[in-house]
């Protein structure tokens, strides 16, 4: 299956090199292109598409300003010369943030990622346990899961730490995240934890060893204790 895509950028050169580098995917599929985001919102009204290539900075009004008219949002590449844009970008969940001129590889790496998240999205359940995608640094990025050790809460935010790969921050709520995670290989011990099942190591005075932290257990999240007590 195809994704459809459209780009909208008031330059014509940017827009060429555009469709030439999305001409080099077999996946993706241009249906259109725009000079002037006014027109290309109008298409958008009636024809829904996958992905989205958007120019920020445009005399009529801006992408970020329609990404935000839009009712229904497709995944969204902003393509901009600009970097003070970023953190706008990331409040409307833009799939990647691409700044002019753009080079091909860093193009290719944003593709592959919006043909990877719509597969995940498009996935059956089951198929959709192996990952989790989050948005930090400006972009969304995919974590495995084997690779989660504990997730912890910052208020707003979360810490997912990993075992062999960097902590990612970012602005979702514990519970949230939760309810993204396979309920057998995840388990909430504690107001600001959730804990990977298979990372525990032992359970002693409510206190989890995992290999690079000590999480406490609340008198909540007891019963988990008990359960993973039971059947080791």
């Amino acid at each position: 299956m195809k994704l459809k895509c459209i780009a909208i950028d008031d330059e014509p050169l940017a827009l060429r090199l555009i469709a030439r580098y999305v001409h080099q995917f077999p996946e993706l599929q241009l249906v259109q292109t725009f000079e002037d985001a006014v027109s290309g919102g109008e298409y958008l009204k009636n024809s829904p598409v996958d992905l989205l290539f958007l120019d920020i900075n445009m005399p009529d009004i801006s992408g970020i300003q329609l990404a935000r008219s839009l009712e229904t949002r497709p995944m969204i590449i902003f393509t901009t010369a600009y970097k003070k844009f970023a953190f706008e970008g990331f409040e409307l969940e833009a799939l990647d943030y691409l700044l002019k001129p753009i080079d091909a590889k860093r193009f290719a790496k944003a593709v592959e990622k919006a043909i990877e998240y719509f597969r995940y999205k498009n996935a059956a359940p089951e198929k959709q346990e192996t990952s989790l995608y989050v948005y930090s640094e400006y972009r969304m990025i995919k974590i495995n899961l084997d690779d989660i050790e504990y997730i912890e809460s910052m208020e707003d935010y979360i810490k997912i730490h990993q075992q062999n790969a960097k902590t990612i921050l970012t602005l979702m709520p514990l519970k949230k995240v939760l309810e993204k995670l396979p309920a057998d290989k995840f388990q909430r011990v504690h107001r600001s934890f959730i804990v990977a099942v298979d990372k525990i190591r032992s359970i002693h005075n409510r206190k989890i060893q995992l290999a690079g932290a000590e999480l406490p257990v609340s008198e909540t999240y007891m019963d988990f204790v008990r359960k993973w007590m039971k059947f080791k």
